[in-house]
Parts: structure tokens; sequence; C-alpha cells
């Protein structure tokens, strides 16, 4: 039996997720719906639950800072959030689980099927830390990519270049390599706002800033470590006017 707390200031909005919780959601238990985060800290304390669904924007105190009331994330946090492209990227930057309003619910059984399966429950500080900084400054910094089985928070300015290979990415950085199991499109979504970074072939995304050595006749691109990348032709025209800016 998962036990459940529910935190929004909209009552209506607590009773809406409780409804589906119960009615579509097998061994779950709501332990209760609060209205603030400070009420929400007293009922963690108190109960133990094993997830704690909570609304982003709150009067006071944020969903996200209560990251700032525990030495230790014992409890797995899923955000509500109503749509918005910057907040859903950042989201994903942090690899921290979300539902958007209205909720779905297949969405949302898939939410506690995570839970359910993961052998790890503990929600990295780190990770809530790098969405707290996300959303406040509307700058990504940093990601999380899983490599191995463990949760790596990389710099956005230490990636050299990401390379795709089916369904998984290699991210080639300052420091070493890693291997994700996202697909390109994952990290091009999430850097599109980022002007260091071009897709300069199906396989390929670059930062610019580790650029060495261009070859128009074999096209490819040559990055620092000693990474060569491929330029598709069709890329060509966009990519000098890239490196030209």
């Amino acid at each position: 039996m998962l036990k459940v707390i529910i935190v929004d200031d909209e009552e209506s909005a607590c009773d809406v997720l409780e409804n589906l919780l119960l009615r579509f959601c097998e061994n779950v238990k709501v332990m209760g719906k609060y209205h603030s985060v400070l009420q929400a800290v007293e009922a963690i304390n108190t109960d133990k639950p094993d997830i704690v669904f909570s609304d982003i924007e709150m009067p006071n105190y944020a969903g996200y800072e209560i990251v700032n009331f525990f030495k230790e994330i014992n409890f797995d946090i899923v955000f509500i959030t109503a749509y918005d492209q910057y907040a859903i990227r950042a989201f994903e930057v942090a690899a921290i689980d979300y539902l958007l309003k209205p909720i779905d619910i297949e969405r949302l059984k898939k939410a506690i099927e995570r839970v359910r399966t993961k052998q790890n429950n503990l929600l990295q500080v780190e990770q809530l830390n790098l969405l707290s900084n996300s959303l406040e400054t509307k700058k990504l910094k940093n990601i999380v990519v899983s490599n191995k089985g463990q949760q790596n928070i990389i710099s956005i300015d230490n990636i050299i270049a990401i390379e795709a290979s089916e369904s998984y990415c290699t991210l080639y950085t300052t420091e070493k390599k890693y291997l994700a199991s996202k697909n390109l499109k994952h990290f091009e979504t999430l850097l599109e706002n980022n002007s260091q970074f071009i897709r300069i072939h199906k396989s390929w995304l670059i930062n610019k800033n580790y650029l060495v050595h261009y070859s128009k006749t074999e096209l490819n691109v040559l990055l620092k470590g000693n990474i060569t990348a491929k330029l598709s032709k069709y890329k060509k025209t966009e990519f000098e006017s890239f490196i030209l800016s």
C-alpha cells in the first residue's frame, strides 16, 4: 500500500486528484490533502508518505521549495503544473516526474508504477535543487543523466557533443563519456534555446564552443577531445551561418 499526500492550494484540485487515485490506482491510500507547503511538511514528518503530489505554484512557498525543509528526502515527489514549455523542459532536465493539468489518467498510473518499481526511492536533493534553480532563473545550467544506474548532474557548458545511436545517446563532455537511454530529439529539445548547440546531422548535436576544425570536402567537424562529428549536406549552409554568428 502506497501512502500518498496531496498538496495544492486549490481544494477542488486536491479533490480531483484524490478521486483519480482512488478510482484508477490500486493499493494507494491518501493520507491527507493540504493547501500549503508548511502544512505538508508537518504531515510528511508525521505520516511518512511514499509519494507527495505537489502543485508548483502556491502562496508563500513554491512546491519545489519543500526540499529546503528536510535534511533527507525519503519520499518521492511528483509535481503538478499547468502547461508551460519552459517548466516542462526544467522537469525533463532535472529528471523529475511531473503531471500536467488536467491530469491524464494513464500518465498518473505510470507515475505510480514508477514509484513501485524503483529500487531506490530516495529523490536526490541535487535534482530538486537543479529544478528549483532552473525555474527561478529561467536558465538551464545543468542536466541529469542516468548512466549505468547512477544519476549524474552534468554542466551544459561542459558538453562537447551528443551522438545518437538508435534509442541511446553518447554524451561527450570535457570530463568523460555518458551513455543515456534517451534519443537525440530529447536533448535537442532540452537545449533548443541554448545558442551554443546545433543539430548538424541526424546523429549529431554539437557545442560550437569546442569546434576545432571543419572539413567542407569530407563533411565532418573535429571537436575538442579528438571527437569527429558528421555533417549532413542538408545542414551545411545552416552550420556555416551558425559558426559565423
